[in-house]
């Protein structure tokens, strides 16, 4: 079995995998690494042969720190991404480049319309019935979304959001509150199968699923950006975008809303972010400085996207496509039952 994983701002770590009685038989690590000090590798492999099947992560790595005791790691690597590629290589974890990536950038949409489709087409990903998909929203209407385990009084200030027509809707993922107007946020989403982050924690994933936009971010648009766990793109002016992650049924849903341009004073006014809490109830959202994308990058919003899906499509493939009539209806349908109903929108007052 064959593995591999590239931690942000490392190199390439393979693993092949030999199994037998329930244990690790044959071990071999390999990458795009300089292997460094002579047998380095071999006592990686032998830190880790043995092991049952079931060893974690956390236990592989344990395994090839006490091997290796104070002996460096070849550049680029460390005992804990190996332990990723070699729980990837048991799992049968695919890569990028193992599916056709489709692309679906539709025109704007009702907020409560997004929320739908977020669900729609996570569970058809997840069913082999859609391939796995890079979605572009665009925004009709402005909006606060809230996560899924966040507090509603605690997040919006319903009587400004009444008062400047802001949509107030709960998504299905976790993390903490967007304000979204459009024309000034990227938000894009990724629906993959599970098997592409099998072996890897939450924390891991989120950087995995993000690497092409840190990519597209600093080699075709000339920013110094990075990724801030758990879950920040981030550059030394300030946040530029948060993600969230929702996984369920084989499937995995990761969306990342970014600040194009920003309106600081409408979004203070309708979010109560930093303000006293009105509930118990809910995890806050954290109080950062964002620095929006406009004026870091100078340029207009459609060329910093556009140099996005070319990153996107250079690195892992991308064919065009769209929302089909069955997943359009069936999002309507769930938007009209779900996602516009009190007890969704409130089920965390």
């Amino acid at each position: 079995m064959h593995g591999e994983y590239k931690p942000p701002g490392g190199e390439l770590v393979a693993a092949d995998v030999e199994v037998a009685g329930g244990r690790l038989v044959r071990v071999r690590v390999s990458g795009g690494f300089f292997p460094g000090p002579g047998g380095v590798l071999e006592r990686i492999g032998a830190a880790v042969t043995g092991l049952p099947v079931s060893a974690d992560t956390a236990a592989i790595t344990a395994s090839i720190r006490a091997a290796l005791g104070g002996e460096v790691m070849p550049a680029g690597i460390s005992p804990s991404a190996v332990a990723v590629a070699v729980r990837r290589a048991v799992l049968g974890a695919s890569d990028w480049r193992d599916h056709d990536w489709q692309l679906v950038r539709e025109g704007p949409q009702d907020p409560v319309l997004h929320m739908a489709i977020d669900e729609v087409l996570l569970r058809e990903v997840a069913a082999g019935r859609r391939p796995p998909t890079l979605r572009i929203w665009e925004w009709s209407a402005p909006a606060v979304v809230i996560g899924s385990f966040q507090s509603l009084r605690n997040e919006v200030d319903a009587g400004q959001a009444r008062r400047l027509g802001i949509t107030v809707v709960r998504r299905i993922s976790g993390g903490g509150a967007m304000f979204i107007e459009p024309g000034n946020t990227i938000t894009y989403a990724l629906y993959a199968p599970e098997s592409l982050v099998a072996g890897m924690s939450f924390a891991c994933s989120y950087a995995f699923l993000d690497d092409w936009v840190i990519a597209a971010l600093t080699g075709d648009l000339g920013l110094a950006a990075w990724y801030q766990p758990l879950n920040d793109i981030t550059s030394g002016r300030g946040k530029i975008g948060g993600a969230a992650q929702k996984r369920a049924a084989g499937g995995v849903l990761h969306h990342v809303t970014m600040a194009y341009d920003i309106d600081a004073q409408k979004m203070l006014r309708v979010l109560r972010t930093g303000r006293e809490t009105l509930s118990g109830k809910g995890i806050p959202s954290a109080v950062k400085r964002v620095d929006p994308l406009r004026r870091q990058t100078r340029l207009p919003r459609e060329q910093v996207i556009a140099a996005m899906i070319s990153c996107f499509r250079r690195r892992y493939g991308l064919t065009d496509g769209g929302l089909t009539p069955a997943e359009l209806r069936g999002a309507r349908e769930l938007a009209r039952v779900k996602f516009t109903s009190g007890q969704w929108t409130a089920r965390l007052p």
